[in-house]
């Protein structure tokens, strides 16, 4: 794993890996290049390197990802509410023990890049991504519309974006596990139980699981 920007932009894989992150920021609208403004907090971006191995210890996959140094927030200013509620495991061994007691089969997804579909409701800018800077523009800065990871209010713009969605479609959220959302159906009902960015979810009817869950995921 390279230990810096300089190191991962000599070999081709990682340059491949950081390009896919940044297509993956334009195909979520995540941001957009602007002139610096003037008495805000530019914050700044890193590059960080993780190999993915399978059971063996092989390398299957450069993972990168580009995090912001949320470190250098100021609280009212680039960011407000910050909390977001996380699956307590109790919560989870509940919905396990209920699922063998009703013979539900349950299934766990983690969703790709889920941050980066949050929205944010501040004015947060930050700085161009270390070795893809534009020459053009190099003193811009990007305005931020979706949240990045390493932002303070990162995981909530994600918890409201997904509860907000899950509710949409006619889910109720739950009094006590606000992570636990339930979807009535004809015959039966649909499960999600959100765990930050993985989902564990399942239907009483197997069966009508895949068409409404592919429904629920658009």
């Amino acid at each position: 794993e390279p230990r810096t920007t300089d190191e991962a932009l000599s070999d081709e894989r990682w340059v491949q890996a950081m390009q896919e992150e940044l297509n993956l920021f334009q195909k979520n609208d995540v941001w957009k290049l602007v002139p610096v403004p003037k008495d805000r907090t530019i914050i700044g971006t890193k590059w960080v390197y993780r190999n993915k191995l399978d059971e063996s210890g092989n390398v299957i996959r450069n993972k990168v990802r580009l995090v912001a140094k949320g470190y250098s927030q100021q609280e009212g200013i680039d960011f407000t509410k910050t909390f977001a509620p996380v699956a307590r495991i109790e919560a989870i061994r509940i919905l396990l023990a209920f699922a063998a007691c009703t013979g539900m089969k349950l299934y766990q997804m983690d969703v790709k890049s889920a941050f980066l579909n949050g929205t944010i409701l501040e004015e947060v800018y930050v700085s161009q991504p270390p070795g893809f800077e534009n020459d053009l523009l190099s003193s811009h800065v990007f305005k931020l519309n979706k949240a990045l990871y390493g932002l303070k209010q990162a995981p909530r713009a994600w918890y409201d974006k997904l509860s907000s969605f899950l509710i949409s479609n006619n889910s109720i959220r739950g009094r006590i596990d606000s992570n636990l959302f339930r979807k009535e159906l004809k015959d039966d009902f649909i499960i999600v139980e959100i765990d930050v960015h993985d989902l564990i979810f399942g239907a009483t009817n197997e069966k009508s699981l895949p068409r409404n869950f592919q429904a629920y995921a658009g």
